[in-house]
């Protein structure tokens, strides 16, 4: 006991004669504080590896989206009859409803399409367009509410796990509908799923790319699609009774939703304008680690509006900017741009879904058609991703409106017999090369328009004018002849001419706040 107390006083004595420690902070090392697209184009890599898995895997979901929305092409149509042997039966009426009722039959049963299943002929032909229409309605709804979701908590990745899921639960109902009635509304729900798809699919792909890789791959998300629809033509000729079309269309939800989605990231932007800087923070050293760059550990990320504003930098992480329809519509700036996003995206897709539902009217194999009419689109997207960088945004928004309407408007004045049937055709097909080229350029457009804070809901509103647009497009295809070519000319060259008033982006950052976006508004001449 008294050698420990010796060896404590000794202890203490030799405490008292070293120095006080100082009193002066730890300083701590500077921190290099860098914008989404900075950090991307300084150490993660624009477009690597990472950004190429990424976009690739949720890009898939675009080629499902094709499946939902135009497998009404093939369950919804018409299927041949014939005169059943034995019963008088005039074979060269035009119609079914010229015959009397029993003389004939369809070809391949009742089973062979929705038309066949519950008669939609003759007085009850208006039901075809009424369950289209109602798909189209239900998508109106969807990108309201899903846009809405993916901008908040829900987040980007997760809404597209929930869209997923309900396409392929409401497929999978559509198939065993047991009355039309039953029919619509199923179609109604898939619609509502698959409104939200397209602006989480397009979003969630583009937003990990840096600035001057993304037009380019955005461009490039509609390849998907089309290839969707030349599959689906595939499918449909190999399970030709529509509930089967049905089944073999809604299972790949389900393999996507388990094989494929867990394996996509959710956006570090979006994680950055929710405040969760650590999770921003590890998607950006996943991405630098996978495309073999190096993150060094003292950088960090920050909002556009603290790069635009010192003042403002100490908010940090703790910064969360949500984004909502008011907060929207409150800048005079986004204000404007949503309106004329709308009115361009209504037209729009008048014209493009007009023209593609058109090929029924060509009275040429239904597979083949359509098959054909997909291959077709895929020009546009390769020539106006090669042209966006040196005609920038604006013109090939222009370009192709125009382009589409000017050939629009010539079949509108040719015959639809003899020889000028071939000329008309070729207008059609060059009518949907332009609106497909426009149609897949317009999602990136949009995207650069808006700051990430409102960026889905800004795209929602957007989908939202595409789904009216689409619901009139049936209506207008009725119409026939030159009437409707008319219709869609006018559509391309009102679209062509609301796009000049519409900002240059080409080149401009990608705004993440509504404060960054005025600020970088005011210091950089002609922004965008």
């Amino acid at each position: 006991m008294l050698g420990m107390s010796t060896l404590t006083s000794a202890q203490v004595e030799l405490q008292e004669q070293q120095p006080p420690p100082s009193t002066e902070p730890a300083v701590e090392l500077p921190k290099e504080r860098l914008t989404v697209d900075d950090m991307l184009q300084k150490y993660c890599g624009e477009f690597g590896p990472w950004q190429l898995k990424n976009f690739v895997l949720v890009n898939l979901s675009w080629t499902l989206e094709a499946l939902h929305i135009m497998v009404v092409i093939f369950a919804d149509h018409e299927p041949q009859w014939r005169c059943v042997e034995g019963v008088a039966c005039d074979r060269a009426g035009k119609s079914v409803c010229e015959l009397k009722p029993g003389s004939w039959e369809w070809v391949e049963g009742r089973r062979s399409s929705t038309v066949a299943q519950w008669d939609l002929i003759c007085g009850d032909k208006y039901k075809v367009g009424l369950a289209q229409a109602m798909f189209f309605l239900g998508s109106m709804m969807g990108s309201a509410i899903f846009g809405y979701l993916s901008n908040s908590a829900l987040g980007r990745k997760r809404t597209l796990a929930l869209v997923s899921s309900l396409n392929a639960t409401f497929g999978l109902l559509t198939a065993v509908s047991p009355y039309y009635w039953t029919y619509v509304l199923l179609r109604f729900l898939t619609g509502i799923s698959s409104g939200g798809n397209s602006v989480s699919t397009f979003v969630l792909a583009t937003e990990p790319i840096g600035p001057t890789k993304r037009g380019v791959a955005g461009m490039s998300s509609f390849y998907f699609f089309s290839g969707g629809i030349a599959i689906l033509s595939g499918m449909a000729y190999t399970f030709r009774p529509w509930r089967e079309l049905y089944i073999a269309s809604s299972i790949p939800s389900l393999v996507f939703l388990v094989a494929v989605l867990p394996f996509v990231s959710e956006s570090p932007r979006w994680y950055l304008v929710r405040g969760k800087l650590d999770e921003a923070m590890k998607v950006m050293k996943s991405i630098a680690k996978c495309n073999g760059k190096h993150l060094p550990e003292g950088v960090i990320l920050l909002l556009d509006q603290e790069a635009f504003n010192k003042d403002d930098r100490g908010s940090g992480h703790k910064h969360e900017e949500k984004g909502s329809f008011v907060v929207l519509i409150r800048s005079p700036i986004t204000r404007i741009r949503l309106l004329l996003a709308m009115s361009i995206s209504f037209v729009g897709a008048i014209a493009y879904y007009g023209l593609s539902l058109n090929v029924v009217n060509l009275k040429t194999n239904l597979y083949l058609s359509v098959l054909l009419n997909a291959v077709a689109e895929t020009p546009a997207y390769t020539i106006t991703a090669a042209l966006l960088g040196r005609l920038g945004r604006k013109g090939i928004g222009v370009g192709t409106f125009w382009l589409s309407g000017g050939f629009c408007l010539i079949g509108s004045l040719l015959r639809s017999h003899g020889k000028w049937k071939v000329a008309r055709m070729v207008c059609g097909i060059m009518g949907i090369f332009g609106m497909a080229g426009n149609y897949n350029f317009l999602f990136l457009y949009l995207e650069e328009l808006f700051p990430t804070a409102v960026r889905n809901t800004a795209m929602g509103c957007a989908t939202l004018a595409i789904q009216m647009g689409a619901v009139l497009a049936p209506f207008v295809v009725v119409l026939g002849g030159g009437l409707a070519f008319g219709v869609f000319a006018v559509c391309g060259l009102v679209g062509g001419s609301l796009v000049f008033f519409l900002p240059e982006t080409v080149n401009k950052p990608l705004y993440d706040t509504m404060a960054g976006m005025e600020l970088g508004q005011r210091t950089s001449p002609g922004g965008a």
